[in-house]
């Protein structure tokens, strides 16, 4: 539209006359915990399965979870290390006590080979993330979930959860890795928990408007 207006009709070119379009502000689906358990136990791959636990227990992306290095695992202090993330900055997330044990389990199972801690047939390079994503599509079917779900929902999972425990949003901001805690706030509009004591002012009214 540019190269149209400026250089074949010769018009000068404002772009703030254009009229923008409005982004959908669609929420993500989330799993509840019970879902999560099934899907989880319904991944008989304990790699993709160790995989899934560790974006759910300390709230990764996929491409930081298939990535993680065997020194990022750090059981002293119950800390993961997340390297050069998105927007390339380093974090520290957590290393829940069933997280460490699974991890284990994985360990002793795979006996890893090189840097990374979950790692491809080559050893030098992670394990492809189509192959989780996959392996997680043949389970969200076995256990007939039918809301939009995948490697990503783990994390907005994680987030939520902690929301609705009460974690601080400033916490959970920093666990997440986000630049702009309003990215973080949209987790509010995921959890329900929040709504469930709140009063209806109609109820204070409306003892008297009720046909009978």
């Amino acid at each position: 539209m540019k190269f149209l207006y400026t250089i074949v009709l010769e018009q000068s070119w404002d772009s703030n006359k254009l009229p923008r379009l409005r982004k959908e502000n669609k929420l993500p689906d989330i799993l509840a915990e019970e879902e999560i358990v099934s899907v989880l136990l319904s991944i008989k791959n304990i790699k993709y399965r160790t995989i899934l636990m560790t974006c759910y227990g300390a709230g990764l992306r996929i491409s930081e979870a298939v990535n993680l290095r065997i020194s990022d695992i750090d059981s002293k202090n119950m800390l993961i290390r997340v390297n050069q993330g998105k927007h390339r900055k380093d974090r520290f997330s957590l290393l829940s006590d069933t997280n460490l044990k699974q991890l284990r389990a994985y360990w002793m199972t795979y006996k890893p080979k090189g840097e990374y801690l979950f790692c491809s047939s080559r050893r030098d390079k992670p394990i492809p993330v189509q192959n989780v994503q996959h392996a997680l599509k043949q389970a969200l079917e076995e256990v007939e979930i039918r809301k939009k779900i995948s490697t990503h929902s783990f994390r907005h999972s994680f987030a939520t959860h902690l929301l609705e425990n009460r974690t601080d949003i400033r916490t959970i901001q920093e666990l997440l890795g986000h630049s702009n805690i309003a990215t973080t706030s949209r987790y509010i509009h995921l959890t329900r928990k929040h709504l469930l004591g709140v009063q209806s002012p109609l109820d204070k009214i409306g003892g008297d408007l009720i046909d009978e």
